[in-house]
């Protein structure tokens, strides 16, 4: 069920945003990524195939400096993208991470899958791209100024790094215990059928539209 309310923009986050505040801005912008199931979900098929401290820091700000560069370019400059279409390529990342993360494919297309970096990167733009999109819905032109569109954007690192914290944890929990490999797989399986079903939600409202 929660998957349907993906991106669901409230009237009262539209409330917040009319007239309002950095802090105003900040605190939506915080709300979005802890609730924004897509990214999170993203966000823990990276999480998962990372290791050291050091690999979690260099993918995370690959992503970070994607979205940000997105989210805050397309919104000052008005980039119109469908949301629809953007956000079932984000439900396709979740799917590539899942596919990845299970060697499918070497498994399935035996081939080497593409530089992980780089791919983290991609998806981080166009995972700025949906976030942008979802702050225009919320707020009018005339009052989102560069400093509030920046907000938004330190409230979702904010939201992403609360979120990262447990992420981090429960991998690593898991990871020292015996049916590892059993979770690893039943995580990222889920992450392949939950990335179909965003994207297919998302393409749906795409054809409605």
């Amino acid at each position: 069920m929660f998957l349907m309310l993906v991106h669901d923009v409230s009237q009262a986050d539209r409330n917040i945003l009319q007239g309002g505040s950095f802090i105003d801005y900040l605190m939506v912008g915080a709300k979005h990524m802890l609730t924004g199931y897509d990214h999170l979900l993203f966000l823990l098929g990276v999480v998962f195939f990372l290791k050291g401290f050091k690999d979690i820091i260099t993918f995370i700000t690959a992503f970070t400096v994607g979205h940000s560069l997105t989210l805050l370019l397309a919104t000052h400059f008005q980039l119109a993208v469908n949301e629809f279409l953007i956000d079932a390529i984000i439900g396709l990342s979740v799917f590539y991470k899942g596919f990845e993360n299970l060697d499918l494919f070497k498994k399935v297309l035996k081939v080497s899958p593409p530089n992980l970096l780089r791919m983290v990167f991609l998806f981080g733009l166009i995972h700025g791209l949906g976030l942008s999109s979802r702050l225009q819905t919320m707020s009018v032109e005339s009052e989102r100024s560069f400093l509030n569109i920046i907000g938004f954007n330190l409230g979702v690192e904010f939201g992403q790094v609360l979120v990262l914290i447990p992420m981090v944890w429960l991998v690593n929990f898991w990871r020292k215990r015996s049916n590892f490999q059993a979770f690893y797989f039943a995580l990222n399986t889920y992450l392949l059928l939950a990335g179909l079903v965003l994207m297919a939600i998302q393409l749906v409202h795409y054809a409605e539209h």
